[in-house]
């Protein structure tokens, strides 16, 4: 082969490679812009929301205010029975007033089992100590309850229905509440003759404690 050949071979060679760098640059860039394109316009990911678990968890409790009644003036109210008596805790000074705070109705047995367990002892009455017990039903669907178990009857349970009194005395947000700032739970005060209280706890394994608030009303004679 001549030499003029030769150099032609190798000129289209070149020309060759040339193109071929050419294009495997050209397709480079088109990749990374592609790939610069495709990040800016990929829609952003949904935040992570809870799970369905977490929506029926109960609510953080809050004892700040049930933790500042203790030796403060007990909020005065005015409930009415379901036999239609109102009672005013102002109008009960001279005795000493224990208030359970409960779920009521919903709360079978142990509310229940608390409130005959009340209303059938008389030594509260004997150491001049009256039993509220309050919740936050309506009145006409205790009707029913009274007809399950009668014992109820001879307790005072009070409706607020409203709420407000179990707000002003901080029970809707307790531990022992499984609906907390719906309804109470399990929860005690006491009042003393002068309207101070005394004695305040939340009971969250809700128990019978007539024994135990006995005690602590021997402690106010």
């Amino acid at each position: 082969m001549k030499f003029k050949d030769y150099a032609l071979l190798i000129s289209i060679n070149a020309v060759i490679a040339g193109l071929i760098i050419s294009f495997v640059v050209s397709n480079q860039g088109k990749s990374n812009q592609l790939s610069v394109t495709s990040e800016a316009t990929k829609k952003p990911e949904a935040p992570q929301t809870d799970s369905m678990d977490d929506h029926h968890k109960p609510k953080p409790s809050n004892s700040s205010v049930f933790d500042g009644l203790t030796g403060k003036q007990a909020p005065d109210f005015t409930l009415e029975s379901y036999d239609g008596k109102k009672y005013t805790l102002k109008s009960l000074k001279g005795k000493n007033v224990i208030l359970f705070f409960n779920e009521g109705l919903m709360c079978y047995p142990a509310c229940w089992n608390q409130i005959a367990a009340f209303g059938s002892d008389t030594q509260f009455n004997q150491k001049n100590t009256v039993v509220l017990n309050i919740n936050v039903d309506n009145k006409n669907d205790w009707k029913d309850a009274l007809s399950k178990m009668p014992e109820l009857a001879k307790a005072t349970v009070l409706f607020d229905s409203d709420r407000a009194v179990s707000t002003a005395y901080g029970v809707m947000t307790l531990p022992s509440s499984m609906h907390r700032g719906q309804f109470p739970g399990h929860t005690y005060v006491i009042v003393d003759k002068d309207g101070i209280v005394r004695f305040a706890r939340d009971d969250s394994q809700m128990a019978v404690r007539n024994k135990e608030l006995l005690a602590e009303v021997d402690r106010l004679l």
